[in-house]
């Protein structure tokens, strides 16, 4: 078992189980917050639809025993604390959030609220747990390590394009994780004898604006991060 697949399980065993045996015998009805930083859309529903049932699995019935409260950020970090103390307010038993800017606002407003990433990068490097040994706090879940990869990612799209002198890395100053992505691709990209610009697009009605900038700039190739 790989320490990703055990982190799953350790996450589902500890945190899920006890808690649907202690509903079915007590009746009492457990609320649960989903903080998403996203906007409800086909592959965020269907992240969601998944959690359901797999809850439902383990004797979680919605309307019976939990009920969902779903909160979306569409994309706006800055809306997420508040969405977070929405949740406090109205005793959420567990919080369940998708990307670190998420994690951190529920941290930001609850100490005791057991909160769980369904995905997230580096958490010690976003300040969600001390340590991967010893995380401390109330945060716990499953994390994605791919801004590790993305010297990874230069490296292949090098050897895909050996032409590729100038690179573009597409990112979201307002996103921590995708920051994290242009550290490693700078550190890679000296490395590689290519360089790496930074280019930022806060909103998809950006991008028309930022693809041109990047064809002006006569890019080779772009990154998204």
């Amino acid at each position: 078992m790989n320490r990703r697949t055990f982190l799953g399980t350790l996450t589902g065993g500890l945190l899920v189980t006890p808690l649907a045996a202690e509903a079915q015998q007590s009746g009492k009805l457990w609320r649960i917050g989903l903080l998403d930083a996203g906007t409800p859309n086909p592959a965020t529903e269907a992240r969601w639809k998944a959690f359901r049932e797999r809850l439902r699995d383990l004797g979680y019935l919605e309307g019976q025993n939990v009920v969902f409260e779903p909160r979306w950020g569409n994309g706006q970090v800055d809306r997420l604390p508040g969405l977070a103390a929405e949740l406090v307010k109205l005793h959420v038993a567990i919080m369940v959030t998708v990307t670190p800017e998420a994690a951190l606002a529920a941290k930001q407003v609850t100490s005791s609220i057991p909160i769980v990433t369904a995905t997230s990068a580096d958490p010690v490097s976003f300040g969600l747990v001390t340590s991967l040994a010893r995380p401390g706090g109330n945060v716990t879940g499953v994390i994605s390590l791919s801004t590790d990869l993305a010297g990874k990612r230069l490296d292949l799209l090098k050897q895909t394009v050996p032409r590729a002198t100038r690179i573009a890395i597409l990112t979201d100053p307002d996103v921590r994780e995708s920051m994290l992505s242009v550290r490693g691709a700078e550190t890679a990209g000296r490395s590689l004898g290519v360089s790496v610009q930074r280019v930022e697009g806060r909103d998809p009605r950006d991008f028309d604006a930022v693809f041109l900038a990047m064809k002006r700039g006569q890019v080779d190739a772009v990154i998204l991060a």
